[in-house]
């Protein structure tokens, strides 16, 4: 009960722009779960990719669209769809790109937000210091010779840029997180479909 008396109180002591910096870590946080949630449904991972590889290798098409209709994920959705598609190399490259593009773009979505939040939570903390290091130096024109209370002023507001600093870094790291398993799944995506395209170049059944 103590601890959260004092994070209270130092959110108040934080000034006004501890409201933003507080509507910026919830939205840091709800953006990670609906993302985490949404690559943990649609990513078929890489125990998929590497054994639908091993399959259209040794086993041919036909045995390998069976094994992706049986998993889950857009990766396996697009490779079982476009293995049951009637027409040319082109046609099926076609349609895998233009579906791994969509793909793409969901798997994108609301990441420039996080970006935006890196950027602006410190900027939102630094204008909180600011603002509370000017009322803090203005008590020279109220009293005289008050050191300490001048100090205790900056530390207050130094509040804000700790604050501010914290949302950054936070925001960051999911950032960082979401981007490095789009990678991931984009690669397994490009490797699954370069196996389907070789595979129907060499005929195999």
């Amino acid at each position: 009960m103590s601890a959260i008396q004092e994070t209270v109180m130092y959110f108040q002591k934080g000034g006004l722009v501890m409201w933003p910096l507080l509507f910026l870590s919830i939205a840091v946080v709800a953006i990670s779960i609906e993302r985490f949630l949404y690559y943990k449904m649609t990513d078929s991972g890489n125990k998929f990719a590497s054994e639908y590889r091993a399959k259209i290798t040794a086993e041919g098409i036909s045995v390998a669209q069976e094994f992706a209709k049986a998993n889950s994920g857009e990766c396996a959705r697009i490779v079982a769809e476009a293995g049951a598609l009637k027409g040319d190399k082109e046609y099926r490259q076609s349609y895998m790109q233009t579906q791994a593009g969509l793909y793409m773009a969901n798997l994108r979505d609301k990441l420039d937000y996080l970006s935006i939040i890196v950027t602006m939570s410190p900027l939102l903390g630094l204008l909180g210091t600011i603002v509370g290091m000017i009322g803090a130096f203005s008590i020279f024109n109220l009293e005289a010779g008050a050191p300490m209370a001048i100090t205790g002023g900056i530390g207050e507001a130094l509040i804000a840029t700790a604050t501010g600093l914290c949302v950054a870094i936070l925001s960051l790291c999911a950032h960082s997180y979401f981007s490095h398993r789009m990678d991931n799944i984009i690669t397994n995506m490009e490797e699954c479909f370069s196996a389907l395209l070789e595979a129907e170049t060499r005929g195999a059944k």
